[in-house]
C-alpha cells in the first residue's frame, strides 16, 4: 500500500527541516542534557509557531487540529534532528485535556501548550520526563479493569535517575496530587504517545541511516571507502528496508488511529531505528562509542524510544490481540 503525501504535507515537512537544520540542535541537546534549558526552550517555541503542537489539539482551544497525519509527519523531522524535551508527552497531556471539553483545566492550559508558552510531561509509571522543566506535569493512573482511571496534577518532582539518553531526564513523580478527573478519555492520548514515539523513532532511524552514509563514502580501508565494500552496502541496505517499512506502518496508524495499528508502527519502527543503530555504531568503529561525537545523540535516543510508551513485547502483544489489551 502507498501513502502518498500532497504538496501541502511535503511543504509543511521540508519547512519544519529547514527550521530544525538551523537550529544547531546538537548543542540544544547537550545543554539540555546539563539541566541548562534556555536554547531547548527558545527552540521549543519556535517549534510550536510552526504549528506542532497546534495538531494535537482542537481549534476551539487555540489548536489546528487533531490532524494525526501531520502530526506525525513533524514528529519524524523531530526525530530526524534529535530535538529533547518532553514532546510526546505534551501531546498526550494536551489530548487528554482536550478529551475534558469544557472542564476548567483544558480552557485554561491547552492554548498554552499550543503556543509554546507551556510545556507539560505525563507520568503513567514511576518516572517524569523532564519534570523539571515542565510547567504542567501530570499523572495517569491505570487501575486493573474495571476500576477507573484517574488524571492528577503532579506535586514537584523527586530525585533525577539515570537515563540511557542523558537528553531523557527522568525524574521519580509521586502518585500524589490535585485529582483532574476520574476515568479521563485516556484510550485516545496513548494512542497518540505510540503514534508519535513511533514517528520519532522513525526520524532517528533515517537520520543515523544518512550519517552512517555519509561517513562510509569518506572513511577508507585498503585505498578505498568502506561503503564501496559488498558486506557494508548489504548492512545499510537492510537498515533502509527496515525503515522503509515502518514508514507506510506509521502514516497508515495516524490514518486510523487504532491500537493494532499504532502498536505495530511503534515496534516496526523502534525495531527499525534500533537496528540501524547498532549498524551505525558498528561502521563508524570506535568512534561511534564517544560522546563526544555527535552520532551518539541519536545512538542512545534509538535506544531509549525502543521502550518508551510500549515496550516490544507489549506491542506486540497488541497486535496478537488486535487493540484487545491496554498498554
Amino acid at each position: 500500500m502507498r501513502f502518498l503525501l500532497d504538496a501541502e504535507q511535503r511543504a509543511f515537512a521540508a519547512s519544519l527541516d529547514a527550521l530544525l537544520t538551523s537550529s544547531d540542535t546538537p548543542s540544544v541537546i547537550r545543554d539540555w542534557s546539563r539541566g541548562e534549558h534556555g536554547s531547548g526552550r527558545a527552540l521549543w517555541r519556535r517549534v510550536a509557531e510552526a504549528g506542532v503542537f497546534a495538531l494535537a489539539m482542537p481549534e476551539a482551544h487555540g489548536g489546528l487540529g487533531p490532524r494525526p497525519v501531520e502530526l506525525a509527519l513533524s514528529f519524524i523531522e523531530l526525530g530526524r534532528h534529535a530535538v529533547p524535551g518532553p514532546l510526546v508527552e505534551t501531546v498526550a497531556v494536551a489530548t487528554l485535556l482536550a478529551g475534558l471539553e469544557d472542564q476548567d483545566p483544558a480552557k485554561r492550559l491547552l492554548p498554552a501548550l499550543a503556543s509554546g508558552e507551556s510545556t507539560a510531561t505525563l507520568a503513567t509509571g514511576p518516572y517524569a520526563l523532564d519534570a523539571d522543566v515542565a510547567d504542567l506535569r501530570l499523572t495517569l493512573t491505570l487501575p486493573p479493569h474495571p476500576a477507573p482511571a484517574e488524571l492528577r496534577l503532579a506535586p514537584p518532582p523527586g530525585p533525577l535517575h539515570p537515563s540511557l539518553d542523558s537528553a531523557r531526564r527522568l525524574y521519580e513523580t509521586p502518585r500524589t496530587g490535585e485529582l483532574l478527573a476520574v476515568d479521563p478519555p485516556f484510550a485516545s492520548a496513548l494512542l497518540l504517545a505510540g503514534l508519535t514515539t513511533a514517528a520519532q523513532a522513525l526520524g532517528v532511524g533515517l537520520a543515523l541511516l544518512d550519517r552512517t552514509v555519509a561517513y562510509v563514502k569518506q572513511r577508507t580501508q585498503f585505498g578505498a571507502p568502506i561503503g564501496s565494500f559488498q558486506t557494508v552496502k548489504h548492512q545499510l541496505a537492510d537498515a533502509k528496508i527496515a525503515l522503509e517499512f515502518a514508514r507506510p506502518l506509521v502514516l497508515g496508524a495516524a490514518l486510523t488511529l487504532t491500537e493494532s495499528d499504532v502498536a505495530a508502527a511503534k515496534v516496526t519502527a523502534c525495531e527499525a531505528a534500533y537496528r540501524t543503530a547498532r549498524t551505525a555504531l558498528q561502521l563508524h568503529g570506535a568512534i561511534g562509542y564517544t560522546a563526544e561525537y555527535d552520532l551518539s545523540l541519536w545512538l542512545t535516543k534509538a535506544r531509549a524510544l525502543r521502550t518508551a510508551w510500549g515496550t516490544p513485547d507489549e506491542c506486540r502483544a497488541a497486535v496478537l490481540l488486535s487493540g484487545g489489551r491496554r498498554w
